[in-house]
C-alpha cells in the first residue's frame, strides 16, 4: 500500500499544477474509488515529521509564543482579535497560526464567520510531561555528578 501511495505521489509530481495542491484525486492510477492522495511534500512531512519537533519549531518563533500566551490569559481568542495585538500583517499572524494548528498546540473551531483559537490541553499536557521527564533525567545525572566529585574529593584529601 505505501508503495502504492509513493508511486502515485510521483506521479503527481510530474504534473505541476496538480503537484501545487494539497490533495489530488487520481482515479486511474490509485487504488480505490474516488482515493485521494497526499502530495509528495505532506506524504515525506508525515514519515518523516516529528511532532516533538514541530512544537519546539512552534514555540521557537516569539510571535507565536505571545499568541500562546494571549490564548492563555484569555481562553478563547478570534482571529481577529489575536491580528489586533500585533504590527505585522494579519496574513502574518495567520501563518503563525497555522504553524501552531499543525503543532497541535491550538485548536480552531469556525463559528459562523470567525475563527476562534483556543489552546490545545492535550498537547500541552504532553509537553509538560516530557518537560518534566527531562528535568528528572537531568537532575538524576548531576546528583551523580555530584556524588563523582565528591569522591575525588575525599581521594584527594587524604
Amino acid at each position: 500500500m505505501d508503495a502504492e501511495i509513493l508511486r502515485c505521489a510521483q506521479d503527481d509530481r510530474q504534473d505541476a499544477s496538480q503537484a501545487r495542491s494539497r490533495e489530488v484525486f487520481s482515479p486511474n492510477i490509485c487504488p480505490g474509488p474516488k482515493t485521494n492522495v497526499k502530495s509528495s511534500i505532506d506524504l515525506i512531512k508525515e514519515m518523516f515529521y516529528n511532532l516533538r519537533m514541530d512544537m519546539f519549531v512552534a514555540l521557537a518563533d516569539p510571535t507565536r509564543r505571545h499568541i500562546l500566551e494571549l490564548l492563555a490569559t484569555s481562553g478563547e481568542l478570534s482571529a481577529t482579535a489575536i491580528y489586533e495585538h500585533f504590527p505585522v500583517s494579519p496574513q502574518a499572524v495567520s501563518q503563525h497560526l497555522k504553524v501552531l494548528r499543525e503543532a497541535h498546540l491550538v485548536v480552531m473551531e469556525k463559528r459562523a464567520q470567525k475563527h476562534v483559537y483556543r489552546l490545545n490541553p492535550q498537547t500541552l499536557s504532553q509537553f509538560e510531561a516530557w518537560v518534566q521527564y527531562m528535568q528528572q533525567r537531568w537532575s538524576e545525572r548531576f546528583e551523580a555528578l555530584d556524588t563523582v566529585l565528591e569522591r575525588e574529593k575525599k581521594k584527594e584529601g587524604e
